[in-house]
């Protein structure tokens, strides 16, 4: 299991440990939304890693957690409605596996932890206020692409002093690819 994945693990089990139940003889049944953009296949590995990781922690499915999925399978227009599903379910957390899928978590709930598996920029999408004290109910863990985009354009032209010119392949879809955008050319001389 990576590191990256073992913290956001821990704050799945975290959020846990306060609606763990009280009393033992009748154990509560700890609902978690599981929140995906894209279709199953594309986060299958990683929901084995989490559920295992669950186990080891003493989290069953059925007998003391339910995980309740909901996959936009890409039509990102479903994903407001999938969102405002796990609300009425009640789910004690949502975990989302991306920006298309916290941005439709934060609209549908103020009240229920939300848990970013991976974000590319929480602080520029506006699910968090900063990344020390997030604020919120959303928090999770943050790539820092974004931050990271000029700084890899400076190491390249470090390398490559002469470089005049670099090609950007872009997602539109992403929120942040605006922000990242703009970081890869700030460090570069823009000619017309």
């Amino acid at each position: 299991m990576n590191k990256r994945f073992s913290i956001g693990l821990l704050l799945v089990t975290g959020l846990l440990t306060t609606v763990a139940p009280v009393n033992a003889q009748q154990p509560k049944l700890i609902r978690i939304g599981i929140l995906v953009a894209g279709p199953s296949s594309a986060v299958s590995t990683r929901l084995e890693a989490f559920r295992r990781g669950l186990r080891e922690r003493g989290y069953v499915e059925g007998k003391n957690i339910a995980l309740e999925y909901r996959y936009g399978e890409g039509k990102l227009e479903r994903m407001s409605e999938l969102a405002a599903q796990l609300v009425r379910l009640k789910v004690n957390v949502i975990v989302t596996a991306g920006s298309q899928a916290t941005r439709p978590a934060k609209e549908a709930t103020h009240t229920i932890p939300i848990v970013m598996a991976n974000d590319n920029d929480p602080v520029g999408s506006g699910f968090i206020a900063n990344l020390a004290k997030p604020g919120g109910n959303v928090t999770g863990l943050a790539n820092l692409t974004t931050e990271l985009s000029g700084k890899q354009v400076e190491l390249l032209k470090e390398i490559r002093p002469k470089l005049s010119q670099i090609a950007v392949l872009r997602d539109l879809t992403e929120p942040a690819t605006h922000r990242r955008y703009e970081r890869l050319i700030s460090p570069c001389k823009r000619t017309n």
